[in-house]
């Protein structure tokens, strides 16, 4: 019997909770994602699902038949409902009429990666991807379009248990179908078309029963056949631009192994990780593609930073007998340059848009004051001697040098910069909250020395000082001195996902929706959301296969550039 249409936005009607974005910057989500990501970091290669999946059945997933296919791509979706749901209405819909171009719903749904935030656990999935797309999709009429999801760091961080559970079981999503029974797939596409998706668990590499997999799955391609590669992370950017090879390198292996062995020929790489759309072309007109799109709903990421060309494989590749290196430009990102600069500039206000982040730096400054005054009234007092002097200021000493530590550490998240300019980074960051506690500590004791008057008020009032003003105002400035850094920081690419991050930009998303033509072209929209909705209404009246909840505003899609058309075969 079919799941009653729900009146409201209830969570007791529509069963999942709606959630409002992650906050990356919260001191809960700070921890505990940190705690899980070093966890997956260690224990990851004892605890990997890839080999154990081995024993699962799987087999080629043929969509070959017919003259033409259309599908879609969308990844990093699963975060806050308003931008989740506004990009699976536009990918559930029966067709879109975008910029004079009528595009179908795609037969079948690939997922490229982080399928939820901030982790990965069975009710997380259904609070911020399955329930949302049952939502925007909640049946069809006729065969269901089929799902593919590859897994994301986000979907390893509790080692892909509940990833499995949730897309690889043959289940419905909503009305999409999964189809998978690993975490990783092979699909036959119209006109000698084939697309595989590698999971590489961290950028580690690709195990053995994943590779006999692919040479099992792939046993009928052949020289002239094209391929679309996709990847949980774009490691052709990094990689072509001068910085970490690893995770190319392993793709550059699954390439020579699987694909050009069988003299076939990887036409589009695609992924999502970076949440914005960046496609780099190749120079030579060959028409080869590497595509960025992770605009499904997570924060927007920045593209003023990206690298105008790539060389891939690189000179620096370990690989044995590599492909032969090419150039590739950056022919179009999204946002574009000038609003990626203007959006990383609102990280200025982190103290209005994340709370609980300026508790954090009140709670911090508090502590740190709270240790400089000891120091300080202690030397007053006649501490004797440099041990005197050490054990006064010791508890200051200690906190300044674990936040230089931690400043050196967070300057080193995420960016190619070289190490000695990110410590530096890190260092001024730390000294500048370092110098504002002991900026403050002096001022309180200069006000209950000379401002306040003498008398037994003027111990309680200097603690009212200390214990309001310091947690408020004085954290207020220290959340803006996090978001300055965070500013100037990275215009020299350090920390620059954080600077976007911290302000969990909902609006600009969007997802590619591919056609396969009758002749063997490959064609593809990049689809683009400026502004998702935020005001939704329930349909308890509207037909069963009706998106739950209508947008208050309709949504207004576009292209975020004309469609670009890959031949099967280098023209």
């Amino acid at each position: 019997m079919p799941r009653p249409r729900p009146a409201d936005l209830s969570a007791r009607e529509v069963g999942f909770q709606r959630r409002e974005a992650v906050r990356w910057l919260a001191p809960g989500v700070l921890v505990t994602t940190g705690l899980q990501s070093v966890i997956a970091a260690i224990f990851g290669s004892y605890a990997d699902k890839r080999e154990l999946q081995g024993s699962l059945d799987a087999d080629l997933h043929d969509h070959g038949d017919g003259t033409e296919l259309w599908f879609d791509f969308v990844a990093d979706l699963g975060d806050g409902f308003d931008a989740t749901y506004s990009v699976a209405s536009l990918l559930a819909a029966d067709h879109l009429d975008v910029d004079g171009h009528r595009l179908p719903r795609g037969g079948l749904l690939v997922m490229g990666g982080d399928e939820v935030y901030p982790s990965a656990s069975t009710s997380a999935y259904e609070d911020r991807s399955k329930g949302v797309y049952r939502a925007a999709f909640p049946a069809v009429e006729g065969e269901p379009p089929a799902l593919y999801a590859l897994p994301g760091n986000h979907d390893w961080y509790d080692g892909l248990t509940a990833f499995l559970r949730v897309f690889a079981q043959q289940r419905s999503f909503g009305g999409w179908q999964t189809a998978q029974a690993r975490s990783y797939f092979a699909i036959r596409l119209p006109n000698r078309w084939w697309l595989l998706a590698i999971d590489t668990q961290f950028d580690d590499y690709v195990d053995a029963p994943q590779l006999e997999y692919f040479r099992r799955a792939t046993a009928e391609m052949a020289a002239g056949d094209a391929v679309i590669l996709c990847t949980s992370k774009p490691a052709w950017v990094a990689a072509g631009s001068g910085g970490e090879t690893k995770g190319y390198d392993t793709i550059e292996f699954f390439d020579r192994e699987i694909v050009r062995a069988k003299g076939a020929e990887t036409r589009v790489m695609l992924s999502g990780d970076k949440h914005h759309y960046a496609r780099f072309a190749e120079r030579d007109g060959t028409g080869r593609q590497r595509v960025t799109c992770g605009l499904g709903g997570a924060y927007l990421a920045a593209t003023h930073r990206l690298p105008e060309t790539l060389c891939l494989p690189p000179a620096e590749s370990r690989v044995r007998e590599p492909s032969p290196p090419a150039f590739y430009d950056l022919e179009t990102r999204y946002p574009d340059r000038d609003t990626s600069r203007r959006l990383a500039a609102g990280i200025t206000a982190l103290p209005w848009r994340n709370r609980t982040f300026w508790a954090l730096t009140g709670a911090f400054q508090t502590v740190m004051t709270l240790a400089v005054l000891y120091g300080i009234v202690q030397t007053d007092i006649g501490a004797r001697g440099f041990f005197g002097l050490l054990g006064s200021w010791a508890p200051a000493a200690i906190i300044g040098v674990v936040l230089v530590v931690a400043g050196t550490t967070f300057a080193r998240m995420g960016g190619k910069t070289k190490p000695a300019a990110a410590r530096f980074a890190g260092v001024l960051h730390a000294f500048a909250h370092i110098g504002l506690s002991v900026g403050w500590s002096f001022l309180v004791v200069a006000l209950y020395k000379h401002a306040l008057p003498d008398g037994a008020g003027q111990d309680w009032a200097t603690l009212a000082v200390v214990g309001l003003g310091t947690p408020v105002v004085i954290g207020f400035v220290d959340a803006e001195i996090v978001a300055i850094y965070l500013l100037l920081a990275s215009r020299a690419n350090i920390n620059l996902n954080e600077v976007m991050a911290g302000q969990s930009i909902e609006d600009y998303k969007g997802f590619l929706r591919l056609r396969i033509a009758a002749n063997g072209d490959l064609t593809i929209h990049p689809v683009r959301l400026d502004r998702v909705c935020r005001d939704w209404r329930a349909q308890p009246a509207a037909d069963a296969t009706a998106p739950w909840f209508a947008p208050g505003t309709p949504l207004a899609p576009h292209l975020i550039e004309p469609p670009i058309t890959v031949p099967r075969v280098s023209g």
